[in-house]
């Protein structure tokens, strides 16, 4: 069975439908990236299986158990983690006491927090910074590091709750080619060794075809198609719907 089953989702907007019968699936240890021109639904489909958005009809199975429109923070407590367009991270704390603060919030203890967040499961927070290759700048403040860093404190909270469905919006925006090849790497590898699932939106198509397992592709808020990176890069249909948007569907080096 898929870790991630959506099925059929739709969602209107007054007269406007944004996204109609979209289905897809994702397994477990895979990386599945949902792209598509701007306005082609992406963003409302992610978000409907986060939970921002209900859908009004359709269902989203998470190990088979249908958590469409649940409330956000619920679907987290089920093992969906999220991180952001812009990361969402504590400027001011240090870069330990983010993932101290992501594992006071799981343990339901974040009201609680003061002054017990310094010293809250060290160790496992040292343990998940060091997955994301953060152990090393464990003690400086979130405001002094580059925003790749920033990127991947973001995931080590993410980690925290230990989820199985990890969604990525727009993981590598603002980032240059470098950075965004190698957050997405570490999100690959921590897929694999986790058997988490990503689901993640991104406009950089070197990105998509170089970590992807694979592509689902939305147009004008339906599912055109679905299948390999290689597939998609040579579907005739995806490279009409791309034409024009100044996004290349080539082969990367």
């Amino acid at each position: 069975m898929s870790l991630l089953q959506v099925q059929s989702i739709s969602k209107a907007f007054g007269g406007v439908q944004a996204v109609q019968n979209v289905s897809f699936t994702l397994r477990a240890g895979e990386l599945l990236a949902l792209i598509g021109p701007n306005g082609a639904g992406k963003s409302t489909t992610f978000n409907m299986v986060g939970g921002q958005l209900a859908p009004d009809s359709g269902s989203v199975l998470l190990e088979g158990q249908n958590i469409a429109g649940l409330p956000a923070r619920a679907i987290w407590r089920k093992g969906v983690g999220r991180t952001f367009q812009i990361a969402q991270t504590f400027a001011s704390l240090s870069v330990l006491e983010n993932v101290q603060m992501a594992l006071l919030s799981h343990d339901r203890r974040v009201f609680a927090w003061w002054p017990r967040a310094s010293s809250h499961r060290r160790e496992h927070a040292l343990a998940l910074l060091d997955q994301v290759g953060m152990a090393a700048q464990a003690g400086s403040p979130c405001s002094e590091l580059a925003y790749g860093d920033v990127k991947r404190v973001e995931i080590a909270m993410a980690l925290a709750h230990d989820p199985k469905l990890l969604l990525m919006d727009e993981p590598t925006a603002g980032m240059a080619p470098g950075e965004r090849v190698a957050l997405m790497q570490l999100a690959r590898s921590l897929a694999k060794a986790r058997q988490m699932g990503v689901l993640f939106t991104e406009h950089s198509m070197d990105v998509v075809f170089g970590q992807a397992d694979r592509v689902a592709v939305l147009v004008r808020g339906q599912l055109l198609t679905e299948g390999t990176p290689q597939a998609i890069r040579d579907d005739a249909r995806v490279q009409q719907a791309y034409l024009g948007t100044g996004l290349v569907l080539e082969q990367q080096s």
